[in-house]
């Protein structure tokens, strides 16, 4: 079967315009001819004029006494008698030739020789003869009248011709224009209609409105494409109740899912403990998955064995007996090959020596390995009493909560450490708070009891009334340290500021040592962070035990500036260092505490004391930067 040639509508439209425009291309190639051949005539008219004119210059220059003018004259007309003869396409000039032209011409010829040689016989003889050559000249004149005549003759029929063709023209472009609006109404404007018709049809809701195919051009194209697109979206809209039901139900799949991990998600944010944790994700998935029985196992770091850290729905003797489960003794505590969940059909695998889930009349398990960074903690399995199958989206759920189960474990792993890592701190802080303040005088009171037994046994009484003293006068300054010590512990800094410790700190101090004290605070600084805090607080306390112990003064002030690095000063009126004190040492506890304290936060601490006036204990911290900042340069004590 031969398949119909294709015509565009681009070949359609072409096909119809393209004789007009040949006969239009035609007419105005025709019509530019004419023009051209009446102006070369008109030129040519003009120039027998000029031929006439001539004439009557020679008959004057015949008569003139000039002679040499009418040489020249006669060169002229020979001249434009050659122009006539050979045309001009540059001007343009040519006559329109034609038989009564050319005889025309041809008598002009024949009588412009005979009248030349009567010139040449006059100019002979020397006789004027004007008369005669007068009447030869109007005679000559007349032929080149009749020259022009017949150009005119032949002009003018050009002219009529041309005029005709000018009006076929016109009837030519009616025609044309009206084949073309009626090819426009047929092959555009009535294709357009219909298509336009079945649209509105379309959009009142009739979507069994088609497009007639009453051509096999583009419309024709567009026509079938419509009517594949009314058929599409009529079957779409039979269908539509089906697709909505579906979606509808992939949505209310993937809200209970969400739900589920959200669930879960607020479950491991909540749980405290890890008991907690285990037993309420074994609840949330029992429920989530609607399985029979759960088993959260949790493995070592060789997975060798898997510890059961909580249950759901399983007997009690399976739970004691899977209490501890060696790698390989069953399907359950057992490595997998691959990293996503496996559903175990247990009647169908090979028998292994733990048949616990088998005895209490489970078909299926699918056990979900939990995973962190790649490690394997432990697996979650999953009981069912019938055989079934989970789809990708089930497996996909099941994973992701068993992440969250491991980051949740993980994260109380962590928190523990860092408890026990806080209260490791928190003991060593203790110990070396105890190692440089009570063991220094219980040191001092062992070295006083050697020095009373030696006494006692010498019978020296002075002496033993003597060490009884510094034995009394230890005792009570180890009481007072354990209490400041004790209140020192107890002080907390607040995040924002450490004016409030610092006023705090400084109550204690009246209360114990019944001096005024006075915080006077200077400028905006950046907050100090928390550890910071405690360290700055501990020095200023120190400083203050050191004036209550040893300064005897009246008044304390404790100066800080903020701006633009931290500045913390404690001055008192007391009776300041003795002369020769060059540093701390075994007798100088507090001094040497402080330095250790400021060398942690990598500060300067300074100690300017002037005998009987006082002494000035400043701290100064690093200046701020950003968290990329070198560490600071280690601190240096100074005495002044």
């Amino acid at each position: 079967m031969i398949k119909p040639r294709q015509w565009t509508l681009g070949a359609k439209l072409a096909l119809v315009a393209m004789p007009f425009l040949l006969v239009a291309l035609g007419a105005i190639a025709t019509l530019v001819n004419m023009s051209w051949q009446i102006e070369g005539g008109a030129a040519a008219v003009n120039e027998a004029g000029r031929m006439r004119m001539h004439t009557y210059r020679i008959v004057l220059s015949a008569g003139s006494p000039d002679v040499q003018a009418l040489p020249h004259q006669v060169a002229e007309f020979e001249r434009s008698l050659q122009l006539l003869r050979n045309g001009d396409a540059e001007r343009p000039l040519f006559v329109p030739w034609d038989r009564m032209v050319r005889e025309r011409f041809t008598v002009v010829e024949r009588d412009w020789i005979a009248f030349r040689g009567r010139l040449a016989d006059r100019e002979a003889a020397g006789a004027p003869a004007m008369g005669e050559l007068d009447a030869d000249a109007v005679a000559f004149t007349l032929d080149i009248d009749a020259f022009v005549a017949a150009i005119e003759d032949h002009l003018s029929h050009w002219t009529a011709l041309m005029h005709l063709l000018q009006v076929a023209m016109m009837g030519i472009a009616l025609v044309a224009a009206a084949v073309l609006v009626h090819t426009g109404y047929r092959f555009v404007l009535e294709p357009l209609s219909l298509l336009k018709e079945a649209i509105r049809r379309l959009q009142a809701g009739d979507l069994g409105g088609r497009v007639a195919r009453t051509s096999t051009d583009e419309f024709g194209m567009l026509a079938e494409g419509f009517n594949d697109m009314a058929e599409q979206l009529q079957s779409m809209y039979r269908d539509l109740e089906s697709r909505v039901r579906e979606k509808t139900a992939l949505l209310e799949q993937e809200r209970g899912r969400l739900e589920c991990l959200y669930e879960v998600t607020t479950l491991t944010a909540r749980a405290a403990t890890l008991d907690e944790l285990a037993h309420g994700f074994t609840e949330s998935i029992a429920r989530i998955a609607h399985a029979d029985g759960v088993a959260l196992r949790w493995s070592d770091e060789a997975n060798r064995r898997y510890l059961m850290l909580a249950s759901q729905g399983l007997p009690q003797a399976m739970t004691d007996a899977e209490l501890c489960v060696t790698a390989g003794d069953c399907h359950c505590g057992s490595a997998p090959v691959s990293s996503g969940a496996r559903v175990i059909p247990i009647r169908t695998m090979q028998p292994m020596r733990m048949q616990h889930c088998a005895q209490a009349g489970f078909e299926t398990v699918v056990t979900i390995p939990i995973r962190l960074h790649e490690r394997l903690m432990g697996e979650v399995d999953l009981f069912f009493h019938a055989r079934i199958t989970i789809s990708e989206a089930e497996r996909s759920l099941l994973e992701s909560l068993t992440v969250h189960l491991a980051g949740a474990m993980e994260n109380l792993r962590l928190n523990s450490l860092e408890l026990e890592a806080a209260v490791s701190q928190e003991r060593g802080l203790l110990a070396r708070e105890l190692h440089d303040s009570i063991a220094q005088s219980l040191a001092f009171l062992k070295i006083q009891v050697q020095l009373m037994r030696d006494a006692l046994a010498d019978g020296d009484a002075s002496q033993v009334q003597h060490v009884l003293g510094e034995i009394d006068e230890g005792v009570r300054e180890s009481y007072g340290d354990v209490r400041e010590l004790l209140m020192h512990f107890r002080t907390r800094t607040n995040n924002e500021d450490i004016e409030p410790a610092l006023l705090t700190t400084l109550r204690k101090f009246e209360h114990q040592s019944g001096l005024k004290a006075s915080l006077r605070m200077q400028g905006h600084g950046m907050p100090l962070l928390p550890d910071t805090q405690i360290q700055v607080l501990h020095i200023v306390q120190e400083a203050l035990s050191n004036v209550r112990k040893h300064a005897q003064a009246s008044q304390v002030w404790l100066d800080v500036q903020q701006a633009p690095q931290w500045r913390l000063e404690v001055r008192d009126d007391g009776l300041g260092l003795a002369e020769g004190e060059d540093g701390p040492d075994e007798t100088h506890v507090g001094m040497r505490i402080m330095a250790e304290r400021a060398e942690r936060l990598g500060a300067q601490l300074e100690v300017m004391s002037l005998p009987g006036r006082g002494t000035s204990v400043v701290l100064t911290l690093p200046m701020p930067s950003g968290p990329a900042a070198q560490p600071a340069a280690a601190p240096q004590l100074r005495l002044a």
